[in-house]
C-alpha cells in the first residue's frame, strides 16, 4: 500500500480533516492533500509528526500487516535489555543527550574517545586478573 493512501485511510477512520492534520503537524493543507494523493512522498520527520497528530505509533503508517511486527532479535545476549531503555538508565541517557547537544563537534569527539577508552578498560583488567 502507498503511504499516502494509508495516511488518508487512518485519517478518515479517525474522522479527522486534512485541515486538522495540517494544524497538528504544522504542515499546510495543500501539502497534506498532495501526500494523500500520491504526488509527494513525505520524509521520516514529517511522518513522525503525522503519526503524532493521528495519535498512533509510526510503524502503523509504514507497516502493512494486520498485527504489529515482531521485535527484531539483537545480536549478542538476547535476554539482556539495552542500557537506557527504562528506569534510571533512561534518565541518565536523556541527561547525556542534553549535555551532548550543548557541546561542539570537537568536544563530542573527545568525549566519545574517552568513553571508548573507558569501555575497553574493564576487559583488559578482567583479562589481567585471569592471568594472575
Amino acid at each position: 500500500m502507498l503511504i499516502g493512501q494509508k495516511l488518508r485511510e487512518i485519517r478518515e477512520a479517525k474522522k479527522m480533516s486534512q485541515m486538522e492534520i495540517a494544524e497538528s503537524t504544522g504542515l499546510v493543507q495543500p501539502y497534506v492533500s498532495r501526500v494523500e494523493n500520491g504526488h509527494t512522498i513525505p520524509g521520516v520527520e514529517t511522518l513522525e509528526k503525522w503519526a503524532s497528530a493521528l495519535k498512533i505509533p509510526l510503524y502503523q503508517i509504514l507497516y502493512d500487516g494486520e498485527e504489529p511486527p515482531k521485535p527484531l532479535k539483537l545480536s549478542g545476549n538476547h535476554n539482556r535489555e539495552l542500557w537506557g531503555n527504562s528506569g534510571r538508565d533512561s534518565h541518565h541517557l536523556k541527561r547525556l543527550r542534553q549535555f551532548l547537544a550543548r557541546m561542539n563537534e570537537q568536544e563530542r569527539e573527545l568525549l566519545l574517545s574517552l568513553a571508548g577508552r573507558m569501555a575497553s578498560r574493564p576487559r583488559r583488567r578482567a583479562a589481567e586478573d585471569k592471568r594472575k
